[in-house]
């Protein structure tokens, strides 16, 4: 009996659950079944810097844009502990949004070098969005639903439906 080696989906939803170091992989590949449990099993705390680093944003920055608690979060680092279900859920939704900002790029064509779509969604995040009536982005990561409609809205400009 011959199996087939793992298609790139499979690879990535493997590396994504398993892999050792802190900050979730791009996660906008994934199932919501495999994104939920990557989220009940608990990121490591130190996904924090990682993402942060990613960003380029202060870790400070970066923890209240996404609505964690900073302190918290610093304790778990210091411990080398797993964060929460519902902080993990924040960070595995923020990667899937800058996944999502990832593949647009690379569906339009070829990447500018040395493009970041962390350090992309980054700058976006902090600018005024005429279609979130003057709002920034980043006011709405910190909820399930205001990230859900920042994966519209990136999905509309994608589109070219952007209002």
């Amino acid at each position: 009996m011959s199996t087939s080696p793992p298609t790139a989906r499979e690879r990535s939803a493997s590396y994504a659950l398993h892999r050792p170091s802190a900050a979730p992989a791009n996660t906008f590949h994934l199932s919501a079944i495999e994104r939920a449990r990557l989220v009940k099993q608990g990121l490591p705390a130190r996904a924090v810097q990682e993402m942060s680093a990613a960003m380029g944003l202060p870790r400070d920055q970066f923890m209240r844009a996404v609505g964690l608690a900073r302190s918290t979060v610093e304790r778990k680092i210091a411990a080398r502990g797993q964060l929460s279900e519902s902080e993990s859920e924040k960070l595995v939704g923020l990667s899937r949004l800058i996944g999502q900002v990832d593949a647009m790029v690379r569906q339009s064509g070829e990447p500018p070098p040395r493009f970041s779509a962390a350090r992309w969604f980054s700058a976006w995040m902090a600018e005024p969005v005429a279609a979130l009536g003057g709002a920034c982005p980043q006011e709405l990561l910190d909820t399930a639903d205001g990230r859900e409609a920042l994966g519209n809205l990136l999905l509309q400009m994608q589109n070219g439906v952007y209002a």
